[in-house]
């Protein structure tokens, strides 16, 4: 048998296979389809009927606005649960009855030591010697304001006046039969305008003046023995200064000066300062007994020290504490 024969048989029963395939899978296709009509062209209905579509409508917008009102609810709900907006800490300013519009107390009250130092005439017969003072007043705005102030100067002798003195009471002057000696004070009360240069924090500065009432004492004294009494141990014996003669005057005086400021804490009102300040009293000037006219001194003679009533200078250095 040729090659011929033996391929034309296989090609022939292969052929009748895939026609029987063909017409069973055209038969399932024709039972599953729907016969669509000559000339008509396929429509597609996307509409729901009337009750579906309503009720679909209504469910999505009622669905809607519980959502809306939730998130509603919700971003309230995280905003009231938020911090405040951070805002800046910077100086405060505090408005009260002791404060005045810019923020700066009204009230000022002070308290310091220190020493004083006389100057010109007043250097001749007076030593330095130790200063108080204590103050209050109001404070108008931040730079401007008015202090009342006491203020209590102590001075000593130099050996000089002590030397003639001495002569002028005992024909001693070497000061060697009595122990002469003594002491002089200023004190005062003044009016004191204030301006405030600068009250940064920190360092400050400010000017100051003042006038007022100022009484100057000058006080001689000798040591004498005095009896003390004591519950433990009775009677003894002690010495103590006896004034052997004292001056007064009294006269109008002006101060000025400036003084620098130290802010303790940025948060207090208390500052630390130190001042100078030039001091001048207008005394009036008496007449009396010196040691180059101590010959005609009488018994009606009362002046001894006419140098008390000299007008006096002075430089007064304080330290202490505002607040």
């Amino acid at each position: 048998m040729t090659r011929t024969n033996r391929i034309l048989p296989f090609a022939c029963r292969s052929l009748a296979l895939s026609a029987f395939i063909g017409a069973g899978l055209s038969a399932v296709y024709a039972q599953s389809a729907t016969p669509i009509a000559t000339g008509a062209a396929p429509t597609l209905n996307l509409q729901l009927p009337a009750d579906s579509r309503e009720a679909s409508f209504s469910s999505s917008s009622a669905n809607n606005e519980i959502a809306v009102a939730e998130n509603h609810l919700d971003f309230l709900s995280i905003a009231s649960t938020q911090p405040p907006p951070r805002r800046g800490y910077g100086r405060p300013r505090y408005r009260g009855s002791n404060t005045n519009s810019d923020g700066s107390d009204k009230y000022t009250f002070l308290a310091g030591g220190g020493f004083t130092q006389p100057i010109g005439n007043t250097y001749h017969y007076l030593t330095p010697s130790w200063g108080l003072q204590v103050g209050g007043g109001r404070n108008f705005d931040k730079n401007f304001g008015l202090l009342a102030q006491f203020d209590y100067d102590n001075f000593g002798f130099n050996g000089r006046t002590i030397s003639s003195q001495a002569y002028i009471y005992f024909n001693d002057p070497a000061n060697k039969q009595y122990g002469l000696d003594g002491s002089s004070h200023v004190w005062s009360i003044t009016a004191n305008p204030t301006y405030t240069i600068s009250s940064e924090e920190g360092l400050g500065a400010y000017i100051v003046g003042g006038v007022g009432f100022y009484h100057k004492t000058a006080d001689f004294t000798v040591p004498v023995a005095a009896l003390g009494y004591d519950p433990y141990y009775g009677s003894y014996q002690y010495t103590a200064n006896q004034s052997v003669d004292k001056y007064t005057s009294n006269a109008p005086g002006f101060n000025g000066g400036f003084g620098l400021t130290y802010k303790i804490s940025r948060f207090s009102g208390q500052r630390l300062y130190a001042e100078v300040r030039y001091v001048y009293v207008a005394n009036k000037q008496r007449s009396g007994i010196t040691v180059a006219t101590v010959s005609q001194a009488t018994a009606a003679t009362t002046n001894f020290f006419p140098a008390n009533s000299n007008r006096t200078t002075y430089i007064p250095v304080k330290v202490g504490i505002r607040f």
